[in-house]
């Protein structure tokens, strides 16, 4: 039977895994590594680089890469690479292409399905967008699991015989989720999810950056392109290097016109700057604990999830927020792969996951627009009515009757939002038809409306009129910002006929990306004494002879790692 892989589409890093032999494993990339960094380039020939290549020269041809569109999804947002205009669906399915290009040369089989994990707050428009970008990466994508489910997924698998409940606190590159869950005799139960999909590590680095720049009296959006780029690197690079030592001072450098700027940046003065930050991550936590109906003290767990948790900062706000230190003894990178990969388990049935059985809940409330009665004959239309209640376990199907407002009123007009305003004009609408209703005095005719909600959070919406039966249903598929079938299929030819650089070459390409980007950010006699090996090696690779090359790849590596700034967690 083919395999069905486990995807963790990320902001800033993607990677997959697969259930085999009774345990979630991750699958390396065409450079041995299992995180992909979820960037998109095109290249000086015109061919699509994905990956660790591409992240390189987001540095040193931002105006021809592209990273964070996952921010994006269910939008119409375009973005111009070289002479391509991508929508972020396009961009997010040549990142699942290369990954299932990486399975199926780790699998050595061909692969067509898949698990694709999801922030827990995405809309109803983002999921539907992440499964356009697998149909266009030629996947059939099985299921949508919610990324926290995902984490308590690969921590719960192995605890089967111990009740346990959780707190999942996920801080990725760009989005936050946080899930309560109740694990007990095999179940796993999600109580409440919640997050905030434009808050991650991203917008910690972001602040770092405007702090440098109001310190030297810069302008962030002012910077050239190419120097912004180096800046947001160079924060990066800051905070990572505070996550691995919180008391080492660090010097943040941007050159301009030949002058040098810097900051003095140390633990205490970063928790200070990106103190709104660390409020906002506060907000849906207390949500998920009230929607939960768990207290605090009678959790057992709460884990961290993201490369974004490994912050001292946050770290310790989760500490004090909860009176004790949270779990963290898997990779944080790595858990909601292994989690999608356990979910692809479940979904094959596999022997080793036969006892598990998983719950999961609406992110968001769905209902109708109402009129409010505020006095005699008095209403105020554009209420919100909730027919499905966030955080309520799905699949559900749930029933609201409505009246008529005036005498001999012939239609209703049945308007589906989701949100959580009190105002519609506040929620996002996502559809609406009428519905004939028999003549008579106001209030004595109206609609029941169900809402039915699946596991893929596919929503219909059906109302039957009362008196006399008459019914009208709507399956929501069409959103605001998501591409139709017919922009699917347009879409899946120019997509085709994209030039993709060859996954077997990409080793080569790779490292020529990554001394470009470290031959930029040198200087002097070593400037000059990169450039005479970066030469050597395209010159090897010319002659096409794979041993040579092999060395020599070996070489330029390592002479890299001298001079590379870059610092990883």
């Amino acid at each position: 039977m083919p395999s069905i892989i486990g995807i963790d589409l990320g902001t800033t890093h993607s990677l997959a895994a697969v259930w085999r032999n009774s345990q979630a494993e991750l699958i390396p990339n065409a450079l041995g590594e299992t995180l992909t960094p979820s960037c998109v380039s095109v290249d000086d020939d015109g061919s699509i680089l994905v990956g660790r290549a591409a992240h390189d020269r987001l540095h040193t041809h931002p105006e021809r890469t592209v990273a964070n569109f996952k921010r994006y999804m269910g939008t119409n947002r375009t973005v111009s690479l070289g002479e391509e205009s991508l929508r972020p669906e396009e961009l997010s399915s040549l990142v699942l292409n290369a990954l299932k290009a990486d399975a199926q040369a780790f699998l050595g089989d061909t692969v067509r399905d898949a698990v694709i994990a999801v922030p827990a707050y995405f809309s109803d428009a983002q999921r539907k967008a992440t499964r356009i970008a697998g149909e266009l990466a030629g996947l059939n994508v099985l299921r949508l699991v919610n990324e926290p489910t995902a984490a308590s997924l690969a921590y719960g698998v192995h605890q089967r015989d111990a009740e346990r409940k959780f707190l999942i606190f996920d801080l990725g590159g760009g989005t936050f989720d946080v899930s309560v869950l109740d694990f007990f005799e095999g179940v796993m139960e999600v109580r409440a999810s919640t997050g905030d999909n434009f808050l991650g590590g991203e917008d910690f680095t972001e602040a770092l950056a405007e702090l440098f720049c109001e310190r030297n009296g810069l302008k962030l959006k002012s910077l050239a392109p190419i120097a912004a780029q180096r800046l947001h690197q160079q924060a990066e690079r800051a905070k990572r290097l505070l996550t691995q030592n919180p008391t080492q001072s660090v010097t943040l450098k941007l050159s301009k016109d030949d002058s040098e700027h810097s900051l003095e940046l140390d633990a205490a003065l970063a928790e200070r700057t990106c103190e709104p930050l660390l409020q906002r991550l506060r907000k849906p936590v207390e949500r998920a604990l009230r929607d939960s109906k768990i207290a605090v003290d009678k959790l057992d767990d709460i884990i961290l999830v993201g490369g974004a948790s490994r912050m001292p900062m946050v770290r310790k706000l989760v500490s004090k927020m909860f009176g004790r230190l949270p779990a963290a003894h898997l990779n944080p990178d790595e858990v909601v792969a292994l989690g999608a990969a356990v979910q692809a388990g479940l979904v094959t049935r596999d022997a080793g996951l036969d006892e598990m059985v998983l719950t999961d809940v609406a992110p968001y409330s769905l209902g109708i627009d109402t009129a409010m009665q505020v006095g005699v004959n008095q209403f105020v239309p554009g209420h919100f009515l909730p027919i499905i209640e966030r955080n309520t376990i799905v699949p559900v199907s749930r029933m609201q009757r409505i009246f008529t407002l005036r005498d001999h009123q012939a239609k209703l007009s049945i308007k589906v939002f989701q949100g959580e305003a009190r105002l519609n004009e506040d929620n996002v609408p996502l559809g609406e038809f009428t519905l004939d209703v028999p003549l008579k005095p106001a209030g004595d005719a109206g609609a029941d409306v169900r809402f039915t909600y699946d596991v893929n959070g596919v929503l219909e919406v059906e109302a039957t009129a009362f008196p006399g039966g008459t019914k009208r249903a709507m399956v929501i598929e069409d959103n605001p910002g998501v591409m139709t079938p017919e922009e699917i299929q347009a879409r899946l030819a120019a997509l085709s006929a994209l030039k993709i650089h060859p996954r077997d070459q990409l080793e080569n390409r790779t490292l020529l990306t990554r001394a470009d980007r470290v031959y930029e950010e040198t200087l002097g006699d070593h400037r000059q004494y990169l450039a005479a090996h970066i030469a050597r090696f395209q010159a090897l690779i010319e002659r096409q002879n794979a041993d040579e090359i092999a060395h020599a790849r070996s070489e330029l590596s390592a002479l890299l790692d001298r001079f590379d700034v870059h610092v990883t967690y």
